[in-house]
């Protein structure tokens, strides 16, 4: 199959340090090309893939100062994309709605995977006048606030089988990995943390958008003893990070569309305790891979009940659902439907 998968320009693929679309575009990626599909990834410059790239700029947007109009760009890249169709079977976007108007008015076969929040208003009337755009979900809650859009199918993303370690041991600190913004609340984290005196690392990137919220909230909280601020890492440093943790925390306060890091953690045999929200239900088995809680008492009980677990299923669970060979074997089936479904378009108008 010939694919061309379009993936955002903020970061790499796979993206330097944090990144959870770009990085699971690339574990995508990847995966098709190692089960033999045709593969072009359009993305920025400093990618990093064994399919054929197309750089629609030098080097990601989020680390080139010279920026200033990102849009610019990804407008661009996807002129690029729409120029080169025809020598797709199919077309994967990964930007959310951006190139709707164009996908309407070019016969392509073409599918979006959403990958962010979709309960915001705003989003409301644009998706009902591009409603007959084919779209993918990353997990069934995503889907409420829209729940009349084409949706083709949920792929629950996945993660390559070796990328990270088991371990049967458990460690002796809390994790925290993600952002610093106030629906992610690292606050949570660290009072779960103070509460039973355990130490919590906190990896995690803080953007622009968030750097007040950082400074006046957060930055007062790293310096109680129990907490190490490690900072924003990457792909090499999340094995050990996760590998040698007692537990994720995942204290959201927003409904996550599905959570990366939850299975990054399972698949080092790390349970995830997580506040209920968004995908978490989907995602966490209660009593088996981790705790799905609703207050600060519940998340202190949870802590103290991590014996109770096996860290050997956690790997177990995600090996039979949360791979990369899974994830592209889902998509993969949405694909052939969708090329069938227009090839007989365009027979019967014919």
């Amino acid at each position: 199959m010939r694919i061309a998968q379009v993936a955002p320009l903020f970061e790499s693929v796979p993206p330097k340090y944090y990144g959870g679309t770009e990085r699971v575009v690339s574990y995508l990626t990847e995966e098709l090309v190692r089960q033999g599909h045709e593969v072009t990834l359009f993305a920025s410059g400093d990618s990093v893939t064994k399919a054929r790239l197309v750089a629609a700029c030098r080097r990601s947007l989020r680390i080139d100062k010279h920026c200033i109009d990102q849009f610019a760009h990804q407008i661009l890249m996807l002129e690029h994309v729409f120029q080169r169709a025809a020598e797709f079977d199919i077309v994967h976007f990964h930007v959310d709605y951006m190139h709707f108007p164009l996908s309407r008015r070019q016969p392509i076969t073409h599918v979006t995977t959403l990958h962010g929040r979709l309960d915001i208003p705003d989003l409301v009337p644009l998706y009902q006048e591009f409603r007959d755009m084919p779209l993918i979900s990353i997990s069934n809650d995503q889907r409420k606030p829209l729940h009349w859009a084409n949706w083709q199918a949920t792929v629950y993303h996945g993660v390559p089988a070796d990328r990270y370690r088991f371990r049967e041991q458990a460690g002796s600190y809390l994790a925290f990995l993600g952002r610093i913004s106030p629906e992610k609340r690292v606050d949570r984290a660290i009072e779960i943390a103070k509460r039973v005196s355990m130490r919590v690392k906190i990896a995690a990137k803080v953007d622009r958008v968030d750097r007040d919220y950082f400074e006046s909230v957060v930055r007062p909280l790293l310096r109680d003893p129990v907490v190490e601020f490690v900072g924003e890492i990457g792909e090499g440093e999340k094995d050990d990070f996760l590998g040698n943790a007692y537990a994720l925390l995942f204290p959201i306060d927003w409904p996550e569309p599905f959570g990366l890091v939850m299975i990054e953690a399972m698949a080092c045999g790390t349970p995830v305790i997580a506040y209920l929200g968004g995908a978490v239900p989907e995602v966490i088995e209660r009593g088996h891979t981790g705790f799905i809680v609703e207050a600060l008492e519940d998340a202190v009980e949870a802590v103290q009940r991590v014996p109770e677990l096996s860290r050997r299923r956690c790997r177990e669970v995600f090996e039979n659902r949360f791979t990369a060979a899974r994830m592209a074997h889902d998509y993969v089936q949405v694909f052939e439907q969708l090329i069938e479904r227009n090839a007989n378009k365009v027979s019967e108008a014919a």
